[in-house]
């Protein structure tokens, strides 16, 4: 009798500072789980708590992994010995860069060293064009030198970037397959980031070439402890690719976990009714803040550890403001929160080993946090180590123990808002117009006087909000983005002409996407744009329609957006088209959606009892309700506790609650 075939478990998995966050669907049910994170080791953590998921199950695993392998070894420098190899005499723009100084008036800064030192920056004789003709032919000679130079140097990894190679990838190539012959692990630029504009370029593949050989082996290590089954990676774009495509562009990971926390929120947003919608995602390490107007927002280029990467990504802000922050007392004598976390390991002082005060412990010391229902009672609280902390703390500011645990919030609250001010009101929208979609193991503790301080009129907190990034991940459609610069002026352009630009971007994503299992993937097409002579472009949709006048078209589109970003446009002035753009996407079952019945009135079901909590000085008594206990409809005012697994809401006074449809906690400021 043939075997009955294995199930298939999908697995969200979110590696944080803090905690490790799972959820996992096997087809009818959804469930949640935490363990704490193993920094050094991430890996630990995922399979620990993959085994207390399966409990001896004997199932396929199909996993989606938002990892932080890549984002750390920048960080914390740490990543391979590499080589960047240039046209000889440019091996020093990736230090010249773009002469611009971070701290203008700060005498003594100093930007961060460059990633690949003097000495492993190796120039090659070549030279092609801007339109990747040949004006100097690469030697077999100098590609032997080049060999011995390396192999001399001992290098893992090494950079390719030569002029105007994403005009004509030939001499990259050669450079390349020289040096894989050496088994030295290469990255080039005209697969990495085929753009114009060599420093940005430079960077993004010099990074991508130090992160990648350490994300190969973790990939590959966690994939043979797995066993089969099948591993996917978020990417910074909001979607994901295989393992293999992760390893080898490890810097399309470099976001990976907030980007799924964003994509989960527009989720949240969306089903709850917002369009304008700020998410905002405080773990135990950092918070991550995303404007959601209209959609998600995406950028093309960030900075990590002083290095520019330029590749598609969500636009996240990130602030070192999180549960685990340090209180201290700065050599001013004010109090400072963060950005130095106590991460996982010791953790805060609640947890039983740490001895500096974290904001997890103010709360806790302010009743914000129920000691008992912890990670839904797995774990206890120890509050009498936490009272000599802030007792600790109070003494040195000179101030009584409640002042100082309001004021680590408070403190903690004002970096968050001031991340929330710099990605709404700095670009020209109003908070006000919005709703806070808060998530993360701390975020809804923090969100309501958030939304105060800011003038947010709501805030949603969706079920199981700790868990949210794994959720947004395990959602995430398979998704590739191509880039080529073509530097084509508008007129005279025909759509035949234009396609036939396109087409090797649609024939790789093409290729790509069959070899992540999609027969049929979706296309869009995108197209930068810029009147000639500017130094910066707007990039624009393209519907490759049939019965428009393509110019036409292009150029209204373009004018008008124009007007609209800068308040002016040019219709008089030539306009050039620099980069053609294509993402392709391969569309994932989404997790079901439940309903909550409308089965009670009241909340009286959901209350498991009465807890003193302190809010502007004063101890006052509040109620405590279990999550998984309401209904459709209820509501309810502050000040109040909502105890689940992932993480307690915390509802203030003068703050009224309701349970949306969805199961969402949606409040508002009533008071």
């Amino acid at each position: 009798m043939p075997g009955r075939a294995r199930k298939t478990l999908r697995i969200g998995v979110d590696t944080g500072g803090t905690f490790t966050d799972f959820i996992s669907f096997d087809g009818a049910s959804v469930r949640v789980h935490k363990v704490p994170s193993t920094p050094d080791a991430p890996e630990r953590a995922i399979l620990r708590g993959l085994d207390e998921i399966l409990g001896g199950r004997g199932v396929t695993l199909d996993i989606t992994h938002g990892s932080t392998v890549a984002t750390n070894a920048l960080l914390t420098r740490g990543g391979a010995k590499t080589a960047l190899v240039t046209t000889a005499g440019f091996e020093d723009l990736i230090e010249i860069g773009r002469q611009n100084r971070k701290e203008l008036y700060n005498l003594a800064y100093r930007r961060p060293p460059a990633l690949v030192p003097r000495e492993l920056r190796m120039g090659v004789a070549e030279r092609l064009d801007e339109k990747g003709g040949e004006l100097l032919r690469l030697k077999a000679s100098d590609l032997r030198a080049l060999n011995q130079k390396l192999k001399k140097a001992g290098v893992e990894s090494v950079a390719i970037c030569l002029l105007h190679s994403y005009a004509n990838p030939a001499h990259e190539e050669k450079v390349a397959d020289a040096v894989r012959r050496s088994g030295i692990h290469v990255s080039m630029s005209s697969q990495v980031l085929p753009e114009f504009r060599e420093y940005e370029r430079m960077s993004t593949t010099c990074v991508n070439a130090y992160v990648s050989p350490m994300m190969n082996r973790y990939l590959q290590d966690l994939e043979s402890r797995l066993g089969s089954g099948r591993l996917r990676i978020m990417q910074s774009n909001g979607g994901v690719i295989s393992s293999t495509m992760a390893g080898e562009e490890a810097i399309r990971t470099i976001l990976s976990g907030p980007a799924g926390g964003v994509v989960g929120a527009y989720e949240v947003a969306r089903r709850a009714g917002f369009e304008s919608a700020i998410a905002f995602d405080m773990g135990g390490t950092s918070t991550d803040v995303s404007l959601l107007h209209g959609g998600i927002g995406f950028t093309a280029e960030t900075e990590v550890a002083g290095c520019p990467i330029r590749v598609p990504l969500i636009d996240i802000h990130t602030v070192g403001a999180g549960g685990g922050s340090i209180a201290r007392v700065d050599p001013g004598g004010a109090l400072a929160v963060g950005p130095e976390s106590a991460g996982a390991d010791p953790g805060p002082i609640c947890y039983g080993k740490g001895d500096q005060l974290t904001v997890t412990d103010a709360n806790l010391f302010l009743g914000r946090l129920d000691p008992e229902q912890f990670l839904g009672g797995r774990m206890a609280l120890d509050m009498e180590p936490v009272k000599a902390g802030v007792a600790r703390l109070a003494k040195s500011l000179r101030i009584d123990a409640r002042q100082a645990a309001e004021g680590v919030v408070r403190v903690a609250n004002q970096h968050m808002a001031r991340a929330i001010r710099l990605i709404s009101v700095e670009r020209g929208h109003d908070p006000r117009e919005f709703a806070l979609i808060s998530f993360g193991g701390a975020g809804a503790m923090h969100a309501c006087s958030l939304a105060e301080i800011l003038g947010i009129p709501h805030v949603v907190v969706p079920n199981d909000p700790g868990i949210l990034s794994a959720r947004g991940m395990l959602t995430a459609d398979v998704v590739k983005d191509y880039a080529r610069t073509v530097l084509l002026p508008l007129e005279g352009l025909s759509k035949k002409s234009l396609a036939s630009h396109f087409s090797p971007l649609l024939k790789k994503g093409r290729e790509d996407l069959k070899f992540e299992g999609f027969a049929k993937p979706a296309f869009s097409f995108f197209i930068d744009m810029r009147y000639l002579g500017q130094s910066y472009e707007l990039t624009l949709p393209y519907l490759p329609e049939t019965g428009v006048d393509l110019r036409k078209s292009l150029r209204a589109a373009f004018d008008k957006l124009h007007d609209a970003r800068f308040g002016t446009a040019s219709p008089e002035s030539p306009v050039e088209i620099v980069t053609l753009r294509v993402r392709g996407v391969g569309e994932v079952e989404r997790l079901p959606a439940r309903r909550l019945p409308k089965t009670r009135k009241d909340v009286s079901g959901a209350l498991m009892g009465r807890r003193k909590m302190v809010f502007a000085g004063k101890q006052i008594d509040g109620s405590v309700y279990m999550r998984d206990k309401f209904s459709r409809g209820n509501r309810f005012r502050g000040p109040a506790l909502v105890c689940e697994f992932s993480a307690t809401t915390v509802v203030p006074p003068g703050w009224e609650c309701r349970v949306d449809e969805w199961g969402n906690l949606v409040l508002k400021n009533s008071g």
